[in-house]
């Protein structure tokens, strides 16, 4: 038997009797000719002529005129004017066997209708006029940016509604009925808050008929500060946020939460768009005097960061090479993705396929972000002291820079003996603040710097004292030396009974911050009294690296009859945590008489004497001079420093001047670096060195940046900030009126939000989309676009199948692409976390600061291990919204990720949705779900104490309506057979508990 290909078979099935298939309004019509002009010159432009025209011939065809089109191509024949079964073209559009598209290559398919629009033409004779050649067309996404006419439709009073009806007409189609406004309210909460209605909430606005009761309700979601926290967690999926670095050794970012309030407040506030976007890629040039303009920059450090590529492998390998290229390759793809939504990072290797970008363009970015890092920055919310502190920051590296320098010209005119005698004042000075072993106590380490820490010292009789001595520990990790772990603030509490009741604060350090005294011993009077237990509490912790500690080598307790004896040896200690580490750190290391001495002074003295006297005589005056001076100046700039207050970290794209493990990549104390343009990708073949330019794909808008002669690398960002937000731009209000559309609707007017290129869908309604750019543009304002949209018709359609148009519908539209009714939705892993922790009572609304852990971590010094399953539910700290939670990219929350939440350690534009048996038994067993329906339980038991008052409640608290009968008798049923806590996890498990609508 004779196999034919398959789409021969579609061509035949759709040409019996010689007749066409045609669809309109679900009916098949006689149709017109198609016409060349209007039809299919469009499609052949649009999708064919980029890769098949006079110049580019792929494949040996050209499509640009009739002739080139009839010569064909190395596949044949191409065209065959009324014999489509012939023609090439249609075959390579129409899906083989294997449902796959050979054209357009790596495009869109063409639609049915389309398809058919060619074949009809071709089968007509394929009418192509002489003098018409084909040219690319501009691609949507790049044209000019220009308000459309809202169309004309008597009674559409409201533009949105304006665009969708004409499109849905033009097909046969029209809106489902409005929603009931029990539906509409929980739509609103979750779509506005990410919360739902109480039931309170509900009456109210079931009971408010008035005509503005909806639009009033819109104000107040959007006026709610629970509004920024929603919308915040649908922008930290777009620009990949996590609080670890990821890769290998996942570490900590215990810094990174001040971008994430960030977002939250500019969303609150309704901040323009314009400075949105401007102050995460340069707030720190472009807007100085703001706390937002540094906590922003964020943004470029919101990325997977390899530690082990930057702070253990140097630059001059090939590893750390890859490391530093991947690590600006992040900077570039998160600002053009999340702000324009072109995948410029195609063009890493070559010149990008599909999109008008080049490869020259693609390193032309990394020029830009060419001197900054992922570091910890130091700021106030005061911007006055952020200037004052940046100044004296910089002075004292150029002075520390001048010293050495300086230092190291001393040594060379003082000559040998002057060197040798200053190393050995070093040894002497450094002799005995290193110990061999016991070092002291450490406690565990934290995340937080005001997480209190103590230690405790319990005395089998009462004793009287007359003075307390604290040691501070010498340690060389992280470089930090004499001081280590000392507290920066402390109080010392007695209490005359051995379990520590009714303590009394003897000692207190807690208001303002106590200078490091290295390892010289410090001492405080003690009021003489008769005490059982002592007890010392750092308030605010020592920072270590990524963390916070508390350490002391040694306590004295010095005795009142004897100011020498010491009686801490005869306590038992204790400590709210230590870490066991023989020898070294031991919490009975703390009363074991060894800690770092006293520096010998008379010995220092004398050798100091002998090298000051060899300065005197073989430096010259002016070098003496010199670095005297120098070393005033330093040490009034430390002096300085040390008097402002603590400054405030974030997390975020700076310069990294050299500290600690990781010594930065930053190049030539903060200048950018040289880029060169690498031949395939490859760090090992650097071609020619490339100067910072924005791209050249948008036509009304240049791709130079204005830079000075000598700038600086903040001035290249903020150029690429003032061009991202150029008016002539109009990649930047689509992408983002499309983004705020997508997570109303379900799906975006363009269904790829992260990509507008030619590998992207195509706007479903282009006119719409510009108009509400354009609005965007204009009034620079988010929360105006939301309610644009909320307020449509279309956003308030019911959700469910409408019998009298559903059959029509579905086959026209059966992807609800003209949004002929609303999209059901079911809801994200933070809304429904949030929801059930607020149904049981539980939810704790404080806002900001920083994030709550979900699990127990584990090796924190070395590559940390997040254990979930170590983690209590009834943690209250836990309770907060899932926008605060501590994001890990290694190892992602089980119960979130089973409900879809989005992965940190990838740019999510969409997140993918799904229902598996998993997702019903995790609601059902998890100890989340378990733990909130035990305190569902409890509040509804609250209310009352019979079973069917109960169900009634808790089915207003849970879905926001009261249950029919035969519902009522189940549940109640179920309460007396298995309880009221089993009741309320069938309630968690509820469809309408789940999905928005």
């Amino acid at each position: 038997m004779m196999r034919y290909p398959y789409w021969q078979v579609i061509y035949a099935l759709c040409c019996i009797d010689g007749l066409s298939l045609h669809i309109n309004s679900a009916l098949a019509q006689e149709q017109a000719p198609v016409s060349f002009t209007e039809t299919i010159q469009p499609l052949l432009e649009q999708h064919c002529v980029t890769c098949h025209n006079d110049q580019v011939r792929k494949g040996g065809l050209s499509l640009s005129s009739k002739n080139s089109a009839l010569a064909g191509g190395e596949s044949g024949v191409v065209l065959v004017p009324g014999k489509p079964l012939e023609s090439y073209l249609l075959h390579q559009i129409t899906p083989d066997d294997e449902a796959h598209t050979e054209m357009p290559k790596g495009g869109n398919s063409l639609s049915f209708i389309e398809r058919n629009q060619i074949r009809d033409w071709i089968q007509a004779g394929a009418d192509w006029p002489q003098d018409v050649h084909l040219k690319e067309v501009l691609w949507w996404s790049m044209t000019t940016l220009a308000r459309p006419m809202s169309p004309d439709a008597e009674s559409v009073h409201h533009p949105v509604d304006a665009f969708l009806l004409q499109r849905l007409k033009s097909v046969g189609l029209n809106y489902s009925p409005t929603a009931q406004r029990r539906t509409l309210i929980r739509r609103l909460y979750f779509n506005l808050i990410g919360l739902p209605p109480a039931p309170e909430a509900v009456d109210r606005f079931l009971q408010n008929q008035s005509e503005s009761a909806y639009e009033a309700l819109v104000e107040e979601l959007l006026d709610s500060p629970h509004y920024g926290e929603r919308w915040a967690r649908h922008w930290l999926d777009v620009v990949h946020y996590g609080d670890t670095h990821g890769y290998d050794k996942d570490k900590p970012r215990p810094n990174a939460w001040p971008y994430r309030d960030y977002v939250i407040r500019a969303f609150n506030e309704d901040k323009p768009y314009r400075r949105f976007v401007q102050e995460q890629i340069a707030g720190d040039v472009l807007f100085p005097d703001s706390s937002d303009g540094i906590e922003a920059l964020g943004f470029i450090a919101a990325g997977p960061w390899d530690f082990i590529g930057h702070a253990e492998v140097p630059e001059s390998k090939i590893d750390g090479k890859i490391a530093r290229h991947l690590d600006r390759d992040d900077m570039v793809q998160n600002t053009i993705n999340t702000f324009m939504s072109l995948t410029v990072g195609c063009a890493q290797c070559h010149d990008h396929k599909f999109d008008p970008i080049t490869q020259q363009d693609y390193y032309s970015l990394h020029a830009v972000f060419a001197g900054v890092d992922r570091a910890d920055k130091s700021y106030y919310q005061d911007a006055t002291l952020t200037k004052k502190y940046l100044a004296l920051s910089t002075e004292q590296r150029e002075l520390n820079a001048k010293q050495l320098a300086l230092s190291e010209a001393v040594k060379q005119q003082a000559g040998k003996e002057f060197a040798d005698l200053d190393q050995k004042i070093q040894e002497v000075e450094n002799k005995g603040t290193k110990l061999p072993n016991a070092h002291g106590f450490h406690s565990q380490i934290s995340k937080q710097q005001d997480a209190a820490k103590w230690v405790q010292f319990t005395f089998a009789e009462p004793v009287s004292l007359s003075e307390i001595e604290l040691c501070g520990c010498y340690d060389d990790f992280n470089k930090i030396g004499a001081g280590f772990g000392f507290p920066v603030r402390f109080k010392v509490e007695v209490s005359s009974s051995p379990d520590f009741t009714n303590p009394l604060t003897i000692i207190d350090q807690t208001e303002m911050d106590y200078m490091n005294p290295g390892t010289t011993p410090v001492r405080f009077e003690f009021p003489t009294q008769s005490i059982a237990s002592l007890r010392i509490t750092a308030t605010k912790l020592a920072h270590r690296t990524e963390d916070y500690i508390f350490a002391l080598a040694e306590v004295k307790l010095l005795s009142g009859s004897d100011s020498e004896h010491n009686v801490a040896s005869a306590a038992t200690l204790s400590a709210l945590d230590s870490i066991e580490a023989p020898p070294r750190w031991l919490l009975k290391n703390i009363t074991d008489g060894l800690y770092p001495e006293s520096l010998r002074p008379a010995e220092v003295a004398g050798l100091k004497q002998q090298r000051d006297a060899l300065f005197q005589e073989n430096v010259p005056k002016e070098l003496q001079t010199e670095l005297t001076s120098t070393n005033e100046k330093l040490k009034e700039v430390e002096t300085q420093l040390e008097a402002m207050p603590s400054p405030q970290m974030v997390y975020a794209g700076t310069v990294h001047y050299g500290s600690g493990s990781f010594i930065g990549t930053g190049h030539a104390n903060g200048s950018p670096r040289p880029i060169h343009l690498l031949q395939r990708g490859n760090v090992t073949s650097p071609g020619e060195e490339v100067s910072p330019v924005a791209l050249a794909c948008v036509p009304d808008l240049p791709n130079t940046l204005k830079l000075p002669e000598h700038h600086t690398e903040g001035d290249r960002r903020a150029e690429l900030a003032k061009w991202l937000t150029d008016d002539r731009n109009p990649l930047l209000w689509r992408s983002m009126a499309n983004r705020i559309w997508q997570y109303h609707f379900g799906t975006g007017i363009v269904s790829t939000p992260d990509d507008f290129g030619r590998m992207g869908e195509l706007p479903s309604h282009p006119e719409l989309l510009d108009w509400l750019a354009c609005e965007l543009r204009e009034t620079n304002s988010i929360k105006h676009l939301h309610k644009l949209i909320v307020t449509s018709k279309a956003y308030q359609q019911q959700s469910v199948i409408n019998e009298e148009t559903s059959q029509s519908a579905l086959l026209i539209d059966p992807d609800n692409r003209l949004l002929w009714r609303m999209n059901r939705r079911q809801l994200e892993a933070e809304s429904l976390r949030d929801t059930m922790l607020l149904v049981a009572g539980k939810l704790d609304l404080k806002m900001y600061g920083p994030g709550f852990q979900d699990f127990v971590i584990e090796k924190p010094e070395h590559s940390p291990h997040y254990q979930y399953h170590l983690h209590d539910p009834e943690d209250v700290r836990s309770h907060r919204r899932s926008v605060y939670r501590f994001l890990v990219r290694s190892k992602t929350q089980p119960f979130m990720t089973i409900m879809d939440c989005a992965d940190p350690s990838m740019r999510v534009a969409t997140r993918s949705t799904s229902l598996s048996p998993l997702q019903a038994l995790t609601m059902l067993n998890n100890g989340l779900s378990l733990t909130m329906s035990k305190h569902f339980a409890k509040r509804v038991q609250q209310l009352s104490n019979e079973d069917e008052a109960q169900i009634v409640a808790a089915c207003l608290i849970a879905i926001g309506r009261e249950p029919s009968g035969i519902e009522r008798t189940l549940l109640v049923q179920l309460t007396k057979e298995h309880g009221l806590e089993n009741t309320c996890r069938v309630l968690f498990n509820l469809n309408e508990f789940l999905f928005v609508d």
